[in-house]
């Protein structure tokens, strides 16, 4: 997400940060380069034009052209002014006084709609909430299987109707969900491949009949200014309460993020980020800022860390750390934690710095893959007792992994080299109070 706009921004600020004195030529220089990467980013060519001139009033202040470190000043202006272009807090859903909230998703064919409704309904519900999905969608073929499929793999019920009236399929569900408890209702609506007159004003009876307290417009994160221009259409038709930008984990320039907002005057509620039922995130404009800029994003990555950790693991695991009971069980245990908070690049990239070094270096989640293959073709005792595993063992826990000898060689040398690292903490921090859940990797 945003990797090209984050390394020429990157550049520039550090050119700019490297010059003792600011003037307002070497200003105005970066300036013009920072116009050129968010153009190139695809972002609105008149966000861009006022962006750029918001930070030159600011950069040109006597307090920047003063101050003891105006390349940290004029970072600090270009995080403000994006966090400002996207919205400055972050924007909730609005819930209903009386049972169910209706959400009700709009957008092109294609966006991803279909998906994040299960997304959503998944979101929802780890919140509390009881969510139902609603297949409104009686225009695309296995459109409605689809969110069965979803549904189903979740746990969240589906409303479906094999009917040709929209309309009264979301009206029967709103009653459906009265009489099973539910308090959030998703309707799936059509997918236009383009704005279509007929399908437009189904959606408007749709609102009209069924008043929902959220219309969320889904927008394509990789179609960039299509998106905006799409937003700006369906804006005028529906008046949407807010904006979810799917497909940000693939080569999205990143110029719907940075348009759509100050084109609609509506906030961005979700960015969608993966294909698994968790991989979405609450939009917080000062969280991305800091990720555009190359600052990381620790809150985000504490608040995945906090969804995917069992503090009652992480408790018992301290404890064997402290004996060095640490077995290749416990190392197969951390490491689906892990993967439960998304791809390693992604969580990387969250960390302060980190963006930086692992640009060109290949981050192969598929190692987690081979690794899982190699501790589940052995034996419980092997997993427990790994100094056992001698040169037979090795070549059978290879064959049934489907990997060779030599990465079972690795394997093992990487955690004895562990154990032993453990052991020479437990020397000295262990010997104090260890914060509850901290781990060595």
């Amino acid at each position: 997400m945003f990797e090209d706009l984050t390394a020429k921004l990157e550049a520039t600020l550090k050119k700019i940060r490297g010059h003792g004195k600011l003037t307002e030529k070497n200003i105005a220089e970066s300036l013009k380069e920072i116009r050129r990467a968010l153009l190139e980013a695809d972002v609105n060519y008149r966000v861009v034009k006022d962006f750029v001139e918001r930070v030159r009033q600011k950069a040109v202040g006597e307090q920047v052209l003063r101050s003891v470190t105006p390349g940290q000043q004029i970072v600090k202006i270009v995080h403000d002014e994006l966090i400002e272009l996207m919205g400055k807090s972050r924007a909730e859903i609005k819930m209903a006084g009386i049972p169910p909230t209706i959400v009700m998703l709009a957008g092109l064919q294609g966006s991803g709609k279909t998906t994040f409704a299960a997304k959503l309904a998944n979101f929802l519900r780890k919140k509390g909430h009881h969510p139902m999905l609603v297949a409104a969608d009686i225009y695309r073929p296995a459109a409605i299987r689809q969110l069965q499929v979803l549904g189903k793999n979740l746990n969240i019920p589906v409303y479906a109707e094999d009917s040709r009236d929209a309309v009264a399929i979301c009206k029967h569900a709103v009653k459906a969900a009265r009489e099973q408890g539910r308090d959030v209702l998703i309707l799936d609506t059509a997918g236009r491949l383009h704005i279509d007159e007929e399908m437009m004003q189904e959606l408007e009876r749709i609102k009209a009949e069924l008043k929902p307290q959220e219309i969320l417009f889904i927008a394509d994160g990789m179609t960039g200014q299509d998106a905006v221009t799409a937003a700006k259409e369906f804006l005028e038709r529906l008046d949407f309460d807010g904006v979810v930008l799917t497909k940000m984990d693939g080569d999205a320039r990143g110029g719907a993020a940075l348009s759509i907002r100050a084109v609609t005057n509506r906030p961005i509620k979700f960015l969608s980020v993966g294909e698994k039922p968790d991989a979405i995130e609450p939009f917080y404009p000062d969280r991305l800022a800091s990720r555009i800029l190359g600052m990381g994003d620790v809150v985000t990555l504490v608040e995945k860390a906090q969804e995917a950790i069992d503090v009652e693991e992480a408790k018992k695991l301290e404890k064997k750390l402290r004996k060095e009971e640490f077995t290749l069980e416990d190392f197969y245990a951390q490491l689906q934690q892990i993967k439960k908070m998304g791809p390693l690049e992604q969580i990387l990239s969250m960390i302060p710095g980190i963006g930086k070094q692992l640009k060109n270096v290949p981050v192969d989640d598929k190692a987690f893959v081979r690794v899982e293959a190699i501790i589940n073709s052995m034996t419980p005792e092997e997993r427990r007792r790994p100094q056992i595993i001698n040169g037979s063992r090795r070549r059978r826990i290879a064959a049934g992994s489907g990997t060779r000898v030599q990465d079972v060689n690795q394997l093992l040398r990487q955690f004895e080299e562990m154990r032993k690292m453990i052991k020479r903490m437990k020397r000295g921090r262990f010997r104090g109070a260890m914060p509850p859940g901290t781990l060595p990797f």
